[in-house]
């Protein structure tokens, strides 16, 4: 349930750490910048299939603010696709959001979507930056849109994913689609809570990660 990232600030050796991380412990997926996605897949790639479970290639749209227009959007969707990405992560336009602009969100995530057929779509809200009446609503709009997740933070926010906002958020869109809790979520007791909550999914970066697996390991 682990998807272990180096998005914020990251370079070379993030990358290959996290992708070392990722075969060692079994997490789920890896995500990094656009401009490691190639060489992130590489890594992957080389790997023989006695080494385990292949992690998932994520792509990143959108970081960290959401603000790029559709069409830049779908064109990075579409080279990290082109690249080998099993899914993506997108951040929603907040701004349009925040600004009443509801058709635009839904038009914005509907646009990704179309490109990418059968591979799942996360959307993220950036809780940090909404009312609790804007969280329900973007991930309604985000759901109307063709979103298969509604994800609460890029983790580049000052804060991210909290009991409240995931609560709220499953509340919201019940089964109809996952959630994927990131952002601020620093050990393994908040991640049992948000499971209990209903989140499908955690999106951590490394040092977390390496804290989460030793609390795991601690208590086995």
């Amino acid at each position: 349930m682990l998807d272990v990232t180096a998005v914020r600030g990251c370079n070379r050796q993030d990358v290959e750490d996290i992708e070392k991380i990722a075969w060692e412990y079994q997490c789920k997926a890896v995500f990094s910048l656009p401009c490691f996605a190639a060489y992130l897949k590489s890594l992957i790639d080389k790997r023989s299939p006695q080494e385990g479970i292949r992690p998932l290639l994520g792509g990143t749209v959108g970081f960290p603010d959401g603000g790029e227009t559709t069409s830049t959007k779908v064109f990075q969707t579409q080279e990290l696709l082109s690249i080998g990405c099993d899914e993506i992560d997108m951040v929603l336009n907040y701004g349009f959001l925040c600004s009443g602009m509801y058709k635009e969100v839904v038009e914005d995530v509907a646009a990704v979507k179309r490109v990418m057929g059968n591979v799942p779509l996360k959307v993220i809200l950036e809780c940090h930056y909404l009312s609790n009446e804007q969280i329900v609503l973007g991930s309604q709009l985000a759901v109307q849109g063709g979103a298969d997740w509604i994800k609460t933070s890029t983790g580049w926010a000052p804060t991210g994913a909290t009991l409240e906002n995931v609560a709220l958020i499953k509340k919201t869109v019940g089964d109809k689609v996952y959630v994927k809790a990131a952002g601020g979520i620093r050990d393994l007791e908040t991640i049992k809570k948000m499971y209990e909550l209903g989140v499908d999914r955690f999106g951590i970066g490394i040092k977390t990660c390496l804290k989460v697996l030793n609390e795991i390991k601690n208590e086995s």
